[in-house]
């Protein structure tokens, strides 16, 4: 009788272990997703449109799973250069940055007259001024 009670009260000690061990923390942080992102789709860019910017697709989080929503074309800002939005690991999950418009770099152009001897769009080779040679 006293092993049988024994075991007994072993068998609840050992069971009741391994539930007090389990313990979870759930914080949902907003816009923070725990799965990260699966690799994205080829999909092939149409050709060119006047006035466009192609904005490729990309996988989006709907609460429950990743859904893929293809690329379209959204017009263009003049004086500004598009950078798509893209998935990023942040505070231990995966966040959304939205693609967004940033101003242009002003372009330099090869055939302007900036140097001094003229010759609209001259280069002198690396080195070759220290030589004389330009």
């Amino acid at each position: 009788m006293k092993v049988s009670a024994l075991l007994a009260a072993a068998a609840f000690v050992a069971l009741a272990l391994p539930a007090a061990a389990q313990v979870s923390v759930q914080i949902n942080v907003p816009g923070l997703i725990q799965v990260a992102p699966p690799a994205p789709r080829y999909e092939p860019m149409p050709g060119p449109r006047p006035g466009q910017v192609w904005v490729a697709g990309h996988w989006q989080w709907n609460e429950r799973a990743y859904v893929w929503r293809s690329g379209y074309w959204q017009a263009a800002r003049p004086d500004y250069a598009y950078a798509p939005g893209r998935w990023v690991q942040a505070d231990g999950g995966w966040r959304w940055m939205e693609g967004n418009w940033r101003r242009a770099e002003p372009h330099r152009h090869a055939d302007r007259d900036d140097h001094p001897g003229g010759g609209g769009g001259y280069h002198c080779p690396p080195g070759q001024a220290k030589k004389g040679r330009c």
